[in-house]
């Protein structure tokens, strides 16, 4: 029994070491449909979009299914205590905190939003194998306000966790906005207030107006779904703020455009961790230099770093992104009070 398990979970740590890289694209487009959506599945639309070879991937997942196995890493970063209080009491301030990874709690007009949520401790098909959470959420689940809504940016196991978004649905009844092909998922698992959105495609929830947006990425929760479902960046524009979520991209040139669509932003939440080896990232994650490239292109006036310090999930240091975040802001000679790294479980007003 003890070998099955452990081929078991072997072979789910290769899977889910696997999520991040991507596969190549496939290439049958829909009639009358966006470029990026196809008869049997979705694609990204930079011409230059090229996945890692069979090779890359494979020097790639040995070394992380060892390191994540035999020798995990850990870290002790800085973190807040925060027992939801201020979230209850709030009704009128604009706000922004932390959970981890790409978690947030946004507080605006009144409305509490959750972005990717993830409670649990793993980023993982099963309970004992994969990338095991490296800090605790900075705000524990029972200390949430009442959530209205929620945002889903894509399948992976890091941003779509099953026992948190069932924990959501059963006790806070919030709408679940997702991009294409995730609807089907959340009602396999009973979940139904879900809305799901193409890229540009807006909502109106509770005031605010939601729009689904481009991002470059890929999707799939096995070996057997490769790209079935959309993945997507967000902004949510309120009566006179407005925030950008980018879920998990690499980067290109369509954020200028997003810029001057619905731009300038108050608040950009860009991902700075899980970009190296570049052979392997460059395509799907920022390194934290472009994400400050793509708050330019989307006329970010303040930004909050997402996407690491809470999984390890690629080779970087835990501790380098906002390292090298800081020193290219300084570099750029940007405001670095504008530039927030914050703690787990802090928030600040924005």
């Amino acid at each position: 029994m003890k070998i099955r398990q452990s081929a078991v979970a072997l072979l789910s740590l290769a899977l889910v070491l696997s999520l991040p890289v991507g596969y190549a694209e496939a290439a049958d487009p829909l009639p009358d449909a966006q470029k990026h959506v196809l008869k049997n599945g979705f694609r990204n639309t930079n011409p230059a979009f090229a996945p890692p070879s069979p090779w890359e991937r494979m020097k790639f997942i040995g070394p992380r299914l060892w390191a994540t196995t035999v020798h995990p890493r850990s870290v002790n970063l800085p973190s807040v205590e925060n027992d939801g209080t201020a979230f209850k009491n709030n009704r009128t301030a604009t706000t922004v905190t932390w959970v981890g990874h790409s978690t947030l709690l946004i507080q605006l007009d009144g409305v509490n939003i959750l972005t990717d949520p993830h409670w649990s401790d793993r980023a993982s098909p099963v309970a004992f194998a994969g990338p095991k959470r490296l800090m605790p959420p900075g705000v524990p689940f029972e200390n949430l306000p009442p959530i209205d809504l929620v945002l889903i940016s894509h399948d992976h196991y890091d941003h779509l966790d099953v026992e948190t978004v069932r924990r959501l649905a059963q006790l806070h009844h919030p709408i679940f906005l997702v991009p294409l092909g995730l609807k089907a998922w959340f009602a396999d698992i009973g979940i139904t207030e879900v809305e799901e959105l193409d890229w540009w495609e807006s909502r109106r929830v509770k005031g605010l107006t939601v729009t689904c947006l481009p991002a470059q990425h890929f999707s799939g929760r096995s070996l057997w779904d490769r790209n079935q479902r959309l993945w997507s960046a967000w902004a949510v524009a309120g009566a006179t703020k407005r925030i950008f979520f980018a879920g998990d991209t690499g980067y290109y040139p369509v954020f200028k455009e997003i810029g001057k669509r619905l731009g300038p932003f108050d608040l950009a939440a860009i991902p700075i961790g899980a970009y190296l080896p570049r052979v392997m990232m460059k395509m799907t994650h920022l390194t934290p230099e472009e994400s400050l490239q793509l708050l330019d292109d989307i006329q970010g006036q303040r930004f909050v770093a997402i996407h690491w310090g809470t999984f390890d999930l690629t080779e970087e240091p835990i501790e380098e992104p906002p390292q090298r975040l800081e020193a290219e802001a300084k570099r750029l000679g940007l405001d670095l009070t504008k530039v927030w790294v914050l703690k787990h479980g802090e928030t600040r007003s924005w």
